[in-house]
């Protein structure tokens, strides 16, 4: 209707049908805006979504960094080192392996008579490094007739079968700089040029990788046994450009131990492929992606998840619930990270019945959208959506305080894909499924031993010289 009409001339049903008709069009109008005012705010919310209140990486907020914010209460661990924290500095040696003297000059520069050899009165003490090149060692056999008329000769030793080659510690240099220190192979090569005067061509970095994944495959495979056979374990995935295309790169991993593979698929398939998921039996710490549910495993929801989440919906969408579990979460935690020990039952029932306040009240300011009538589910927010998991899986949510050694988050899992995701930022990605398989298998090694306390260096030596580390188990 363009213009209001001269209501005068109407009668009392055309009124009426007037009336009618403003109603109908004033209801269509207020569901459009209802339905315009739901969209503007869900895409108000995707651009408010960050790092920091959402499972977003830092690498995606772009310049407008939100400012950091950490969890930990106020006052409770100061800036800086922490009381008996014994620090890395340097130290004084006892035997250092070069002296020198430094005299005062041979006349006193008061009354220029000379002076005497003085006695040290101080000393100071310089760390470096020697001239770095690298060396050469050639390897002769010799021979000699028997008088019986044989010729007898010697052996080269286990190892050296080119005329040339490269040694187990130039190797070990290389593998340790591309996979724990995630350096390019080309800048790698490049180097070893610079440090050792011996650059490397890329299919010589290369071949050292491949020769490192030969040698460490049955050991990565005794890893992920041990890991199927964990009372607890994490569990985490991301997404990898091999040849092009989206791989997924799964991690399982546990305090000491780390197995890291590559499959082109995200879930089942990538599971039975693997083998080791398949058979897990413990309890599983995990994002609460669906297709783990799926396994015959006990579950814990990592909270450092749920909390993100939370702090979205308080900061954003202004509902006070949320911080509410925000801080009951986060002050269970630290109950149960002092007591070392799940809480008590009296403990426990307290808080689960706060819980399901928190979520009764949320359930009532984010009502289910009603069905739409198209196929499939009908789509919900954000707010619905964590509130259903919350509720339908409370008892992982909270296995941390009710079971022994379940943690509070999946930051073990987290920390053991953050360092590939740093190979493909700095590389690109990789070009063959070989070279991501080989990455795996030597990154499943460096970072369990790294959690051991090994020395990485020294370990891929040996492993180069046919006698590799083994990672403790247990």
């Amino acid at each position: 209707m363009d213009e209001l009409p001269d209501l005068d001339r109407l009668s009392l049903a055309d009124k009426d049908d007037l009336i009618r008709a403003l109603f109908a069009q004033v209801k269509v109008l207020t569901a459009q805006v209802a339905a315009l005012t739901a969209q503007v705010g869900e895409l108000e919310g995707r651009l408010a979504l960050n790092s920091r209140n959402s499972s977003k990486p830092p690498s995606t907020d772009g310049m407008n960094k939100p400012k950091p914010k950490s969890q930990r209460q106020a006052g409770q661990n100061p800036s800086g080192g922490q009381q008996g924290h014994g620090g890395h500095t340097l130290k004084r040696v006892a035997r250092p392996d070069h002296t020198e003297t430094h005299p005062p000059p041979a006349h006193c520069d008061a009354c220029h008579r000379p002076l005497r050899d003085g006695t040290v009165v101080e000393t100071r003490q310089v760390f470096d490094i020697p001239p770095l090149h690298h060396e050469v060692t050639e390897h002769q056999v010799t021979a000699i007739r028997c008088p019986c008329g044989k010729i007898c000769r010697g052996k080269f030793p286990e190892g050296v079968l080119a005329p040339v080659q490269y040694g187990p510690r130039i190797k070990a240099a290389v593998v340790h700089l591309t996979h724990h220190h995630m350096m390019p192979v080309a800048r790698t090569g490049a180097l070893m040029g610079d440090l050792f005067g011996l650059p490397m061509s890329d299919a010589s970095v290369l071949a050292a990788s491949e020769e490192a994944q030969s040698r460490l495959a049955s050991t990565v495979a005794a890893i992920g046994s041990a890991l199927q056979a964990a009372p607890i374990a994490h569990a985490d995935e991301t997404g990898m450009r091999v040849v092009g295309k989206l791989h997924w790169m799964h991690v399982l991993a546990t305090a000491t131990l780390t197995w890291i593979g590559c499959h082109p698929n995200r879930g089942k398939k990538a599971f039975d492929a693997f083998g080791i998921l398949a058979g897990f039996l413990g309890t599983l710490i995990h994002d609460g992606w669906k297709p783990y549910r799926e396994l015959l495993c006990s579950h814990g929801l990592c909270n450092a998840h749920h909390l993100r989440e939370l702090t979205y919906l308080f900061e954003e969408m202004h509902q006070a619930w949320a911080k509410r579990l925000i801080d009951l979460l986060l002050e269970v935690g630290h109950e149960v990270t002092a007591a070392g020990a799940p809480l008590s039952r009296e403990r426990i029932a307290h808080v689960r019945a706060l819980y399901d306040e928190m979520l009764t009240e949320g359930e009532a300011a984010n009502p289910r959208s009603p069905p739409s009538g198209a196929r499939g589910r009908t789509k919900q927010s954000k707010a619905t959506n964590l509130l259903g998991r919350l509720r339908h899986h409370a008892d992982d949510v909270w296995r941390f305080m009710t079971d022994p050694g379940v943690p509070f988050s999946n930051n073990l899992a987290e920390q053991a894909v953050r360092m590939p995701k740093v190979k493909q930022k700095i590389s690109g990605g990789f070009r063959t499924r070989n070279g991501a398989d080989t990455f795996c298998t030597i990154r499943s090694y460096l970072a369990t031993l790294h959690k051991q306390g090994s020395n990485l260096f020294h370990a891929l030596t040996l492993t180069f010289q046919g006698q590799p580390p083994q990672p403790r188990l247990a």
